[in-house]
């Protein structure tokens, strides 16, 4: 069964396409056969990152019922055992979902047959994304270390969190109206978390408050830092953390930090993964390790909680040295 990794951001424009696109590239170099779906509905683009023409029929076609299936769409890619199936192509409304045509394509998303298959995702937090981001409990959130990214990325992960709490249920059960009542109120600020939503339901029904515990355990989000410049950028990153672990009771892990590589900037120019252009760049390298983490860690069942930044600190050794601002700590 393949492994299904969606990738997401809380906002546009923080590079989430670019890492799919090269991250694809890293893991069938080795030796994994991955398969990318765009699900940027509506704003479609992985098919330009990969060089490959907008000709080919997409997610659009299998909405509106042109072809029976998503692995009739899979279009090989410049790199052996890579494989893209497009997104929307010219197909207007693809965005707005209905329900059972988004079950049905997380239904056919798991019968590919792969080793990895990535989700590209849609930048924010519209239900369909979200709901396309819980197909694993283990997606890697895209961000960049400014303040306006952090906040949406910490904004998608609550968002995430509450609808998975939210069908943990059955519909119109008092479980949902609890979760409902609780996510109108403020959550920032109260020193209110999910944890007391888990005491709510434990109240209720102790097996209430079982499966929620559950799933909050089983909620273990990877973060992705792009675009970096200097070592001050791990510690912004970081508030991430610290906002998500404080306000929501959400824990997560780092597990990449991409600095800035205009290498990278002209691979999407020329409209070809970066990892095939330019290997050796910095980029490249820092995507690499990201798949190596990858493949070394299983998907966890429970997650690695840490103290303090231990895996942010880990990640300041990749950062080439002459781009670390040594004055940061300072």
């Amino acid at each position: 069964m393949a492994i299904i990794l969606p990738i997401a951001s809380g906002k546009g424009g923080v590079g989430k396409t670019l890492l799919v696109s090269n991250l694809g590239v890293s893991l069938a170099r080795r030796g994994k056969t991955v398969i990318l779906v765009d699900l940027d509905l509506g704003s479609s683009n992985l098919h330009t990152l990969l060089g490959i023409k907008n000709r080919f029929p997409g997610i659009g076609s299998y909405i509106y019922k042109q072809e029976k299936s998503l692995e009739a769409l899979i279009v090989e890619t410049q790199q052996p055992q890579l494989y893209l199936i497009p997104g929307d192509s010219l197909f207007p409304g693809t965005a707005n979902l209905p329900y059972f045509t988004k079950l049905k394509i997380i239904k056919e998303i798991s019968n590919l047959v792969a080793d990895y298959v990535l989700l590209d995702l849609g930048a924010g937090s519209a239900y369909n994304t979200i709901d396309f981001f819980l197909t694993s409990l283990n997606g890697i959130i895209v961000t960049t270390p400014q303040t306006t990214a952090i906040l949406n990325a910490y904004s998608f992960l609550k968002t995430a969190l509450y609808r998975l709490m939210l069908r943990s249920f059955p519909a119109r059960s008092e479980e949902r109206s609890l979760i409902t009542s609780f996510i109108i109120n403020k959550i920032e600020g109260t020193g209110i978390s999910f944890k007391n939503l888990v005491e709510e339901l434990e109240r209720l029904n102790p097996a209430s408050g079982e499966t929620a515990q559950e799933q909050m355990d089983k909620f273990f989000p990877r973060v992705v830092i792009n675009m970096g410049k200097t070592s001050r950028d791990l510690t912004l990153g970081g508030k991430l953390r610290q906002i998500a672990r404080n306000n929501i009771g959400l824990e997560m892990e780092y597990i990449g930090y991409i600095g800035w590589d205009n290498l990278a900037e002209r691979a999407v120019f020329d409209r070809i993964p970066t990892s095939l252009a330019y290997p050796a760049s910095d980029f490249s390298r820092s995507v690499d390790l990201i798949s190596q983490k990858i493949l070394s860690s299983p998907i966890p069942f429970l997650p690695m909680l840490y103290e303090a930044n231990e895996d942010l600190s880990a990640l300041s050794n990749e950062i080439p040295e002459e781009k670390i601002d040594i004055s940061a700590g300072k």
